[in-house]
């Protein structure tokens, strides 16, 4: 993995719900990749509190999401696949009773065969090869005091390097010990992650462990009118000696993450943000994962319309590569499907980026431009890669919202190679509940 400068003057109003709320706008995503999650995203409700056991139950509350996916791949060096699936997620938490509450979800995604293809037509990224992939992807207990809480068992985690990046039909969750403290305007989060799931990451056998000896993680942030600050540490190990004959990647690396972000309301309808990140990665166990990330950001946001702007860079660094952890990552360049990890092994690296976007009532647009470029590398192999998103959501209520995006990726540097050289449409529905 090497150095990667990331400067992200970004600009983007993407599937904000009120651009005069100076709350609302400052909570802006930090890449594309953030920003498409942001669609299927199932908004929790806050659990009752009683005084009787017996109420625990009764007074539960039940959330759920009802999804129906549609996503067709062409690429003309290869066959056309597609595939159409339907599940979503249904979750129970019961009532808090002396700050103690416990939950459980179930995540489903079933192929419907007559709209999916079949043997090299088919598509199995919403699926997986067995066509149907359905999981427990919460059942945990939780016990809030105060601005204490502690949390054990299965869980959706959402931090810089282990995520839900819940952009297809079932997203990532954790089996995990988590503890998250809030003191005046500081956060510090805790938590040892030991197992993990998630069809859209390509886990296709279920629950999988986060290295032999699983993974750690501790952060602290800041917030207040004008800044947001955070610094995280990681510490991931290896898989087990018999996960990596069977093909598991080394990923074993301690990291440290930072970053900055400034937000100035210059009046009513226009807002500013300027953002910047520091990724450090640390080789441990022999797994080449090392590198060195900078990067900082600058947004504008004027009444109903974004723009962005993010350049990475990323030095060399021999026989090394970046590691984006357990999800989408937390690159601010990151589009929907390329993210410069995919180019760092060996060689410097660069990516730039521009979006616009545009809000009209219900209706969300976004269009983003990636440019991702790799120098030769120690045998003298170059990259090129270039990624355009084309995104919009129109929430036709608030239970029902349609989302649909079209990705295009060029191999700019092998035009006849297969990776990264396709289209790729996806129409999602989405009901909440």
């Amino acid at each position: 993995m090497r150095k990667i400068l990331l400067i992200n003057i970004g600009f983007t109003v993407l599937f904000s719900s009120c651009l005069y709320a100076v709350n609302e706008n400052r909570n802006r995503v930090h890449s594309v990749n953030k920003a498409i999650q942001k669609i299927t995203k199932v908004k929790e409700k806050e659990p009752s509190i009683v005084e009787k056991l017996h109420s625990v139950v009764k007074d539960g509350k039940v959330i759920g999401q009802f999804r129906t996916l549609y996503s067709g791949f062409e690429n003309k060096n290869s066959v056309n696949n597609y595939a159409t699936a339907v599940g979503g997620m249904l979750k129970y938490e019961t009532a808090q009773y002396h700050g103690v509450s416990a939950a459980a979800a179930m995540v489903t995604t079933n192929d419907i065969r007559a709209l999916s293809g079949e043997n090299q037509k088919y598509n199995e990224e919403l699926s997986g090869t067995s066509r149907s992939y359905t999981q427990l992807s919460e059942a945990y207990l939780n016990y809030s005091y105060k601005t204490l809480e502690l949390r054990a068992g299965r869980q959706i985690i959402d931090t810089p390097l282990a995520d839900s990046d819940d952009i297809r039909m079932v997203g990532n969750s954790f089996e995990a010990y988590t503890a998250q403290y809030l003191y005046n305007h500081w956060n510090f989060m805790f938590g040892h992650l030991q197992r993990w799931q998630g069809n859209d990451a390509g886990l296709d056998k279920g629950w999988v462990k986060t290295g032999k000896n699983g993974s750690q993680y501790m952060g602290i942030s800041f917030s207040n009118k004008v800044l947001d600050i955070s610094a995280w540490y990681y510490n991931f190990s290896n898989p087990s000696v018999e996960d990596i004959a069977q093909g598991d990647d080394k990923v074993a690396n301690r990291s440290f993450y930072t970053d900055i972000s400034a937000h100035i309301n210059v009046k009513k309808e226009l807002f500013l943000h300027f953002n910047g990140q520091y990724l450090k990665q640390k080789e441990l166990d022999n797994s080449q994962i090392a590198a060195d990330i900078y990067g900082v950001m600058g947004e504008i946001v004027y009444n109903k319309l974004g723009l962005r702007l993010a350049y990475n860079s990323s030095n060399k660094k021999s026989a090394k590569q970046s590691f984006s952890g357990y999800g989408g990552g937390t690159l601010f360049t990151s589009m929907d499907s390329m993210i410069l990890d995919e180019i760092t092994a060996d060689r410097k690296a660069d990516a730039i980026m521009a979006a616009v976007s545009y809000y009209y009532k219900r209706l969300k647009f976004l269009y983003a431009y990636g440019d991702f470029k790799g120098e030769a590398d120690t045998s003298g192999v170059k990259a090129h890669i270039i990624e355009q998103n084309i995104a919009a959501k129109y929430k036709y209520n608030k239970a029902l919202t349609i989302g649909a995006i079209y990705v295009i990726e060029r191999n700019k540097e092998y035009s006849q190679s297969l990776e990264f050289n396709n289209d790729n449409f996806r129409l999602l529905f989405a009901y909440n509940f």
